[in-house]
């Protein structure tokens, strides 16, 4: 691809037909079954979004689809790029371009160890430093972005047209459509694939002066016909002026310009790394610092007690910059906790400012739901509607002067978008992150750092040759078992809740101990009512004090409880303890992924190593469900 009009310069792209992709996955993968929208409840009132099939995109390309070519089926394609390092001082880089499609289910394009995403192409990563001028080099660097993604998806323009014969994994032949559906990377991604200017919505035609200003204007999604009669204009002048009409770029030739069924608008996807961890969460953060006194904050960080899943920043979080998306979910945990009740400078009530953090943290959590229904989609937009409600309380202490950040103003199009496209966790970009691992840094290890391109792309073919026959070989050990259809959604909650360990951390450890040791000075009256409760739950509460009512361990009346007597008459005076419980909360619909993991409660005692060392005790603090809670909220006991 030439970089300039001026430049013979040539560029190496390295990339992969992406039909056979298709044919490899569809056939590997999928065990075709009939596709139907799943509800919630049993009136099938209440839709559920999930997988993509599940969003409207696919059911109206479908239904277009059928009109021109009865009898197909569709393979949704989505593309992923991102730019990336592969040595920390030398300088050197890698463009790939990763692709999976919506047939997967997501479990499976989430894990890279299930090779759910394919490497397709490197693009090249030059800056064209020799063309001085800015401008002009930032539109010959989209150009030859454009060029090369036009080269890479050309050979899915006819099929997605006409149809190509595919194989799925039951040995049914199906004519199938790939179609490009989304694409996937972070806001710079987003503006280079749509060509739409910095600092503005990829999506709408919201004014650049009014991102974040009004939540309640729905601005409409831009017009793809529009745009593409201005970029198809041939004069260059009057090219320019159109395009700068339509708030784009005047890009020579997009690469979904000319793909059946393609709205570019539409298949931009919400990011949970890059839009809330790196974008709006990251913002939160630092407003809250400023708002407050940062002593403060890194004091109230460091006197956290541990819990699991909860980091400790012993150094405060002041001092932190260039965060990870992990770090930043660390800091959501704690977040909430330690401003709640810290007052703000000059004796300003922090009660806005607790509702916005609170509101953006609801937003950010609903948005990783597996599941989705109107009803949880409402809660989406009504957490987004309470933080606009209290966001002027950063104007009023002079954090902020205005909220033109296109990632805040993004949110707005999450519940439209997985209407459309299905859940968020379809299309994280923490995927491609990832990827980069395994298909980028890893395979740059095993080439020489001389024309490197060549050398990884044979040695990613030969590690997936070995990965697919250690796979057939894995399948013949196993006796050959006929393929199966994976279940979408459980709609009933798994019985593993809680999990126990099958032997308990300490035995015999004496009543003495539990009240010392593990803060537990009630526990033998705790135990007594449990037993008298369990033997006779018709007791009223006075008849549990009465049976269980004694001076342990020696004393016991006539009136207790038999089964009480027969334990202190064997002389009980230990138990074994479990120090942790694992368990697990899904969602308001009570979905769980099975690649979630458990939630760990400690009730450890502070021990002293063999060198004299002493180790705090770890007791976490949970909410117990005691009878009449909801599933979700604190209400009830």
């Amino acid at each position: 691809s030439s970089a300039h009009p001026y430049d013979s310069s040539t560029y190496a792209l390295t990339w992969c037909p992406p039909p056979g992709v298709p044919h490899c996955w569809v056939g590997y993968f999928c065990v075709q079954e009939p596709i139907w929208c799943i509800n919630a409840d049993a009136d099938q009132t209440i839709r559920m979004y999930h997988d993509m099939h599940t969003g409207k995109w696919w059911w109206d390309t479908q239904k277009a689809v059928e009109r021109a070519t009865p009898g197909a089926t569709i393979v949704p394609i989505t593309i992923s790029s991102d730019k990336t390092r592969l040595t920390q001082f030398k300088g050197k880089s890698a463009y790939p371009v990763y692709m999976t499609i919506g047939n997967l289910l997501k479990d499976i394009r989430r894990k890279p160890s299930q090779q759910g995403h394919m490497l397709l192409a490197y693009l090249p990563t030059t800056s064209l430093p020799h063309i001085k001028n800015k401008a002009a080099r930032c539109r010959t660097v989209a150009n030859l972005y454009h060029a090369c993604m036009r080269k890479i998806l050309s050979s899915i323009k006819e099929p997605g047209d006409l149809g190509v014969e595919m194989a799925s994994g039951d040995g049914v032949v199906r004519r199938c459509h790939p179609i490009f559906a989304a694409h996937v990377g972070d806001y710079p991604e987003q503006v280079l694939v749509t060509g739409v200017k910095y600092g503005e919505c990829p999506c709408c035609d919201v004014p650049r002066d009014e991102l974040g200003d009004d939540h309640d204007i729905q601005y409409p999604f831009r017009d793809l016909n529009a745009a593409m009669n201005a970029l198809n204009i041939a004069d260059s002048f009057l090219r320019a002026q159109a395009c700068s009409d339509q708030h784009i770029k005047p890009i020579h030739q997009p690469y979904w310009l000319d793909l059946p069924y393609a709205n570019i608008f539409f298949s931009i996807t919400p990011d949970i790394l890059h839009q809330l961890y790196q974008g709006v969460v990251k913002h939160l953060i630092s407003w809250v610092k400023t708002a407050y006194s940062q002593n403060e904050i890194d004091a109230r960080c460091r006197r956290l007690p541990p819990g699991h899943h909860v980091r400790v920043f012993t150094k405060g979080i002041s001092s932190l910059y260039q965060l990870t998306g992990r770090e930043h979910a660390d800091i959501c945990r704690i977040l909430l906790g330690f401003i709640i009740d810290m007052p703000l400078p000059g004796g300003a009530s922090p009660a806005r400012l607790v509702r916005a953090v609170r509101a953006v943290l609801d937003f950010l959590y609903l948005a990783q739901y597996p599941v989705h229904t109107e009803h949880t989609l409402a809660l989406l937009d009504d957490a987004l509607d309470r933080f606009h409600a209290n966001k002027d309380i950063f104007v009023d202490l002079g954090v902020r002067d205005s909220w033109g950040i296109p990632k805040l103003h993004f949110l707005k199009h999450y519940t439209r978008l997985i209407r459309r496209l299905g859940t968020a966790d379809n299309f994280n970009t923490e995927y491609t992150e990832r990827l980069h691992i395994d298909l980028a840094k890893d395979a740059y290890e095993a080439t020489n750092s001389k024309d490197e391109f060549p050398q990884m792309t044979l040695w990613l073919e030969r590690c997936e040759k070995i990965f697919r026959h250690e796979k057939f070989i894995a399948w013949c050990l196993a006796g050959r078992p006929p393929l199966t259809s994976l279940r979408l959604v459980d709609m009933q909650p798994p019985p593993d809740r809680i999990k126990m360990t099958k032997h308990p951390s300490k035995k015999l450890v004496r009543f003495e101990a539990l009240a010392n040791d593990y803060g537990a000075p009630f526990f033998v009256d705790a135990l007594a009512r449990y037993t008298v409760s369990h033997c006779h739950p018709e007791y009223s509460n006075a008849q549990v004090d009465a049976a269980s009512d004694f001076d342990f361990p020696f004393r016991y009346d006539l009136f207790m409880c038999p089964l009480l007597k027969l334990l202190l008459k064997h002389g009980l005076r230990s138990v074994s303890v479990y120090h942790k419980a694992k368990f697990w909360l899904g969602d308001v619909n009570f979905h769980r992924l099975s690649s979630d993991e458990f939630d760990v409660v400690h009730a450890t005692p502070s021990q002293t190593t063999k060198r004299g060392h002493i180790v705090d005790g770890q007791f976490d603090t949970v909410l117990v469900n005691d009878g009449d809670g909801m599933y979700i909220g604190v209400a009830g006991r």
